[in-house]
């Protein structure tokens, strides 16, 4: 007998007004949490060295979201400061100015990223490596 208890979430994030629902799926070993089903997206994990940071930011054709794998990341988003908990989702929207960075340690976050994605749509306002 399989115990399979679900949360129907609606995750077509194209405007992405709102965070993406996210599905989570109970089994007798646990669970897991579903981001996207047969949707388009990037997803990529984000290593920040200790102390570092990377460009202000924005994007024209994609939103992005982000949850802290570690603890120590700093989310700045359309210009709150925010210190997630390990698990905490952000959503970016497009057009949204963003930065990520480390508050000490080393840190990963993953980042699922909604819409066209091309690293050319990268527009820097703010660069401490001289690339804005």
């Amino acid at each position: 007998m399989q115990t399979d208890a679900r949360v129907q979430a609606d995750v077509r994030p194209e405007a992405a007004e709102t965070e993406p629902a996210v599905e989570t799926e109970r089994r007798p070993w646990g669970s897991f949490e579903r981001f996207t089903l047969n949707e388009p997206s990037t997803v990529k994990i984000i290593h920040v060295r200790p102390g570092q940071r990377l460009s202000l930011q924005r994007h024209r054709d994609r939103a992005e979201l982000w949850v802290a794998l570690d603890p120590g990341a700093v989310f700045e988003v359309a210009g709150r400061r925010i210190l997630p908990e390990v698990g905490e989702r952000v959503l970016i929207r497009a057009g949204d100015a963003h930065r990520l960075g480390s508050d000490g340690p080393a840190v990963r976050v993953l980042e699922i990223a909604f819409g066209h994605f091309d690293e050319d749509d990268i527009e820097r306002i703010e660069d401490e490596y001289g690339r804005a």
